[in-house]
């Protein structure tokens, strides 16, 4: 997901020699400057980049209720494919930067009709949710497994990808405008606290679609903590949830068209057109400093692929239901919304990576922590019990908000050192780059980690002893009486082996790091 496209090229006017090296001096008076007189943009730009939040929060909601289905973690892997708009952005960012109508806005040309779509998607979505998933499965227990029942062909898994394809890709659009029209609607002294906007913006937005909703959907969750007599559903269905949402987005995008106004681009900006932009891009692309980047971009987060995209679904597949699990997340809230504007106050230096080389290995040490606290799980939980006892609920706690820690650190300090090294004289294309590229190198692991997780589980059937892998040898060992047990987790497997490749990661690229903080600006700089 692109928590990532933000900030854009930060205070980089001035000469190359002052950029690459500040003072002492200069980061004092920059700490010292005041917000006032933009209030008012920051609450805009927190608004919609909420409003670019729900869409992946539901992406992320959405394959906790698909494991409810019992679908393959291949198919998984094909619904994760849907935040790929965010790591393939950098494709039209260009005609964002280029085409727009000048008296209307050069942002809101492209924000105003993109938000009614995603509007317009939502509702349109809403009435059509509940015949895409099918009837909620029926679980039966037998005393030995629990067999869940579904009706055949649902839920149609590739029509509810091509869907949050397309809305995604809506929302990465959105992003190449709000992230272009930060640089403008903030004043210059404030502009670096555009990526805050986009990290504590997306961050609450993501919580409301994936946190709040799943906690709300759920009737146990409604039950238990929000209602004094119980009911059998929950406060919100994800048909309802959809609608309200669509119908925020309109009512927004219809107040930012009349009530926010945007300065008219300068004439640089109006001069550049589509080619010159796609020129600039590949100039960029071709500077030994961004090629030496991008290839730490593309395989740093290697290593987190299967902790962060397969163990909140371990999790629900070991007993945690996907509402408790939201619903634990919930006190780490505070944390996610802090963290960022805590970090930007020892990013803002020259070596804002410094922040990441420290925290990589703590990252690794918490996907560890992630996979023995899988392993916890399946040993506590109770075919009889369907709850855990209250210190697990506090530990899962405990590791999420370390996890949460590790996560901030390394975003944040990319996100700083992007703003820092971005050239000011393209719009939001060279930013867009740098951050398509950070997303690619968190897309492409994520899906090939869950794809092979099915590859390298290995299940026998303890009737006839034989391999039950594939589906319809599950089926047969069914019939029999039998029962599929897991004798090899690919998880497991995947962790040690990304592990492993982690620590080496990091190895050979802290050197790296330490040199491509040390090159001048005007190494980024592609005129």
């Amino acid at each position: 997901m692109d928590r990532g496209s933000s900030s854009r090229k930060i205070l980089l006017s001035g000469d190359s020699r002052r950029d690459s090296s500040p003072s002492k001096s200069d980061d004092y008076k920059y700490d010292s400057r005041s917000l006032k007189g933009d209030y008012g943009s920051i609450f805009i730009l927190l608004v919609l980049y909420v409003l670019q939040g729900i869409p992946l929060g539901l992406s992320g909601s959405i394959p906790l209720i698909l494991q409810n289905y019992g679908v393959s973690y291949s198919q998984q892997a094909i619904f994760s494919l849907v935040t790929w708009p965010f790591s393939l952005k950098l494709l039209w960012a260009p005609l964002v930067d280029s085409f727009y109508h000048t008296n209307f806005g050069r942002r809101k040309s492209w924000l105003i009709p993109v938000q009614y779509l995603i509007g317009i998607c939502l509702f349109i979505l809403s009435y059509n949710i509940d015949s895409i998933l099918g009837s909620p499965p029926a679980s039966k227990v037998d005393g030995i497994s629990d067999k869940v029942v579904m009706e055949p062909g649902v839920p149609r898994v590739y029509l509810l990808a091509v869907i949050f394809f397309v809305i995604n890709f809506l929302c990465a659009t959105q992003d190449i405008a709000v992230d272009g029209w930060a640089l403008t609607m903030l004043s210059k002294r404030n502009v670096v606290y555009g990526s805050t906007c986009n990290t504590v913006g997306q961050t609450v937005g993501f919580t409301l679609g994936y946190l709040v909703f799943l906690a709300l959907e759920s009737p146990e969750v409604c039950n238990r903590y929000l209602r004094s007599i119980p009911q059998p559903d929950g406060m919100v269905t994800l048909a309802g949830f959809l609608f309200f949402w669509s119908m925020v987005f309109l009512v927004t995008t219809t107040l930012v068209c009349f009530l926010k106004s945007e300065s008219l681009p300068s004439k640089s900006e109006r001069d550049m057109s589509i080619s010159s932009t796609y020129k600039m891009l590949y100039g960029i692309l071709k500077l030994p400093t961004v090629q030496s980047f991008a290839a730490l971009l593309l395989t740093s987060k290697i290593a987190f692929a299967v902790t962060d995209s397969g163990t909140p679904l371990k999790l629900t597949e070991a007993g945690l239901t996907k509402e408790t699990l939201a619903f634990l997340s919930i006190p780490i809230l505070p944390l996610q919304v802090i963290l960022p504007w805590f970090l930007s106050r020892y990013t803002k230096g020259r070596k804002p990576l410094n922040i990441f080389i420290k925290s990589y290995p703590f990252r690794l040490l918490c996907g560890i922590i992630n996979a023995l606290l899988l392993y916890w799980t399946k040993i506590l939980r109770s075919p009889t019990e369907p709850h855990f006892p209250m210190y697990y609920y506090i530990i899962v706690i405990l590791a999420t908000a370390l996890h949460q820690v590790s996560v901030y650190c390394i975003y944040v300090s990319l996100l700083s050192f992007h703003s820092r090294v971005s050239d000011p004289s393209i719009g939001g294309t060279y930013m867009t780059l740098l951050n398509t590229i950070t997303n690619l190198g968190g897309s492409w692991p994520g899906f090939v980690s869950l794809y092979l997780l099915d590859y390298l589980t290995v299940k026998h059937c303890d009737i006839t002893g034989g391999r039950c892998d594939q589906l319809d040898m599950q089926k047969l060992c069914t019939a029999k009486g039998g029962k599929c047990s897991v004798s090899v987790d690919g998880y497991y497997v995947e962790v040690i082996i990304l592990t492993i490749v982690g620590f080496a990661w990091i190895k050979w690229a802290r050197s790296r790091i330490d040199r491509i903080q040390s090159y001048p600006a005007s190494s980024w700089r592609c005129s």
